[in-house]
Formats: structure tokens, C-alpha cells, sequence
């Protein structure tokens, strides 16, 4: 197969595509839009004060209660798009196989996580609030890499499992061929493994998950089951590539410096909150809303700078996947198959992949292939 025949993506499938593609980023705006109008109403209309007069006078109980209020009425307003986007959407793109009883277990699952990290994280942020009113924002900031770093590196062991089932890879060779690879970049793992991704999907992907002692090679069954050894090389070579750059630890830092400077302008606002709404404090729990108002719109405007910089690591370690495994042939093949299979556009529109995209898109990673086969 020659590397023109490798990189045409199949016609039908592109259709697809960019008719899911379509619907996806409407339902983005849509979900952005109203959850952003549901904060708006909740604080502008007092209900968010009215609950929390109302609540315990204990603090540690109020946050808690409010926190878990909040999320509750927040996921069963969000819930019919979840229900659209997540699954009858992929149902009827054949990118999820799951059962609608299986997929709402999963949200439930999901649920319970986000229901859990919210408590813990808004009964932290407000005791801040209430003990470092000055500088909040610095040792809110600094807890939140904390967490960061300990999800990282507990994700793999305590989170995944509760969703797909971890198998070491059956097939030896390939596992001794994937680690090999993983001495040759310096990177020590703790094994390979294969994700049950078939169970409820069709996509297929690759990651190095976790960080020192819990960082392992994990692969999607539907991966293994469809793809040669090179092309499964070349896709953890990319992995590879990130923990040779640093990515990790730079990714880390770039959210700190970001979560930073959002929760200054948090700081902010709520100060002026304060006076605007009649809050008792900034450490008021109703004034929840327009905190979460402020970070959320600093994410969204900060976007297409942070999915630049992804996309230029990500390109980084495509060509440290290039050279390393000296095989644009099996690069550009994997490519192929991923977008087809992942039902992935390979040609967005310039603003779709400004604004949404944290990888570059197909096409220009096909053509950087080309190029280093060229020179």
C-alpha cells in the first residue's frame, strides 16, 4: 500500500461525519447556553439566596446541602440533552452498542462521581472563602492542582474501573513490543492492558494512563482487534511522546496558571457581588452561581488558546511518533482508520477547529506524515 492509497478516508463514513459533527457542536452551543441561562436565573431571580436562608446555620452543612441541591436540579435540567447527545445520538451514529439501561447506569455512576467531587470541592473552596478572604483565590488555586495530581495518578486504579473492565493484553508479543518501545523512550510502565471498549462502543483509542507507579499502557479491545502491530506502535509512540516533552507536568501547570487567574477575577466579581446582590459575604454559598458564571465564562473565552496549545504538543508528538518509529506508512494507515472508525471529520471548518479542536485535525496531521517521508 503506498501512503497516497493509505490516506483516503472512506466517503460514506465522511458524510457521516459531518452531519454528526454538525449536530454536536449546535448541542455544544445549546448546553453552553442554557446552562449559563440557568445560573443567570437562579441568581438573578434569588432563588439561590432564598434556598440558602433556609439551610442549617452550620456551614459545613450548608455548603454540602446546597452543593448537592445544586448539581441535582443542575443534571436534571441538563438531562435531556444529555440523554440526546449522549446516547441517542451516538446510538444512531453506531458509535454506542450499550442498551439504554446499561448507558443510564453509567450515568448514574457518572453522577455520583461528579455529586462527590462537588461537595468536597465547594465545602474546600468556601471554607477559603470564609478563613483566607484575601487570598482565597491563591490556596483555592493551589488545592486545585493538588487534585489534579492525585486524579492523575488514581484515575487508572480507583475511576476507570468503575466503567470498563482492565484485562492484561492476551497477545505477549505485542505487550513485550509496547513496552520495549516504552524503554527505548526512557518511560517505565507497570504493564499493558486492554479496555472492554467493545462492550459499549465502537470507538478506538490508546493511552498511557497514571503517573510513577501507576502509570500503565491501556488499549481499547476495539483497538487491538482491528489494527496491526505497527499501527498500534505508532499510536503509543504519540503517547510516548507527550511523557518525553513533558506534556503532563506542562498541561498541569498551564491549568494552575489558568485556574489562577480565574479565580481572581472570581475574586472580583464576587466582591462586587456582595454589594450588587446583598450577600452576606463572599464566603455567602448563594452567590455559587455567579462564581461558577465567571469561571465558566473565562474557560470559554480562554478556549481557543488552550486547544492551540494542545494542538501544538499534539503535533509535537506525532512527530516524535514519526521519528521514532521511522514508519509515516503505519501513521498515516492508523489515521485512516481512526477517523473513519471514531467517525471523526477530517476536514473541519477553520473556526470548528479553532475553537473546538485540542488535536489537529486529520488532514494536516496526514500531510505532516507526508512531509517527513519527503525529507
Amino acid at each position: 500500500m503506498s501512503l497516497e492509497m493509505a490516506d483516503q478516508p472512506d466517503a460514506a463514513r465522511q458524510e457521516k461525519a459531518r452531519e454528526y459533527a454538525r449536530i454536536r457542536h449546535q448541542l455544544f452551543f445549546v448546553d453552553l447556553g442554557l446552562g449559563a441561562l440557568l445560573l443567570l436565573v437562579v441568581l438573578v431571580s434569588g432563588l439561590s439566596a432564598s434556598f440558602r436562608s433556609v439551610l442549617p446555620a452550620s456551614a459545613l452543612l450548608a455548603v454540602g446541602l446546597y452543593a448537592a441541591a445544586f448539581v441535582a436540579i443542575y443534571s436534571l435540567v441538563m438531562a435531556p440533552l444529555a440523554v440526546y447527545g449522549g446516547y441517542v445520538l451516538s446510538k444512531r451514529y453506531g458509535l454506542l452498542t450499550q442498551s439504554f439501561l446499561l448507558w443510564f447506569l453509567d450515568a448514574l455512576k457518572g453522577f455520583g462521581l461528579t455529586l462527590v467531587f462537588a461537595v468536597t470541592g465547594l465545602e474546600v473552596l468556601y471554607w477559603l472563602l470564609e478563613r483566607f478572604p484575601t487570598i482565597w483565590w491563591v490556596l483555592a488555586a493551589a488545592a486545585m492542582l493538588l487534585f489534579t495530581v492525585v486524579l492523575a495518578n488514581l484515575a487508572p486504579v480507583l475511576i476507570l474501573p468503575l466503567f470498563f473492565k482492565l484485562t492484561p493484553v492476551k497477545d505477549e508479543a505485542l505487550a513485550k513490543r509496547l513496552t520495549d518501545l516504552a524503554s527505548r523512550a526512557g518511560t517505565r510502565v507497570r504493564g499493558v492492558f486492554t479496555m472492554n471498549m467493545s462492550a459499549k462502543g465502537t470507538a478506538a483509542n490508546a493511552a498511557l494512563m497514571g503517573l510513577g507507579n501507576t502509570r500503565r499502557i491501556v488499549l481499547t479491545d476495539t483497538l487491538v482487534d482491528r489494527y496491526g502491530g505497527d499501527e498500534i506502535e505508532v499510536v503509543l509512540a504519540h503517547e510516548l511522546g507527550h511523557h518525553v516533552h513533558g506534556d503532563i507536568v506542562k498541561g498541569i501547570a498551564l491549568q494552575s496558571v489558568t485556574t489562577l487567574v480565574a479565580f481572581y477575577l472570581a475574586s472580583l466579581v464576587l466582591a462586587w457581588g456582595v454589594r450588587a446582590f446583598g450577600f452576606a459575604g463572599i464566603y455567602d454559598v448563594a452567590a455559587f452561581p455567579l462564581f461558577a458564571l465567571v469561571v465558566g465564562a473565562f474557560a470559554f473565552a480562554t478556549m481557543p488558546v488552550t486547544n492551540a496549545y494542545s494542538r501544538r504538543i499534539e503535533t509535537a508528538a506525532d512527530i516524535y511518533a514519526l521519528d521514532m518509529t521511522n514508519n509515516p506508512l503505519a501513521f498515516t494507515s492508523m489515521m485512516t482508520k481512526l477517523v473513519d472508525q471514531n467517525l471523526g471529520e477530517a476536514s473541519p471548518a477553520a473556526w470548528v477547529e479553532f475553537l473546538l479542536y485540542d488535536h489537529p485535525s486529520y488532514g494536516k496531521r496526514v500531510a505532516l506524515a507526508k512531509n517527513r517521508l519527503n525529507h
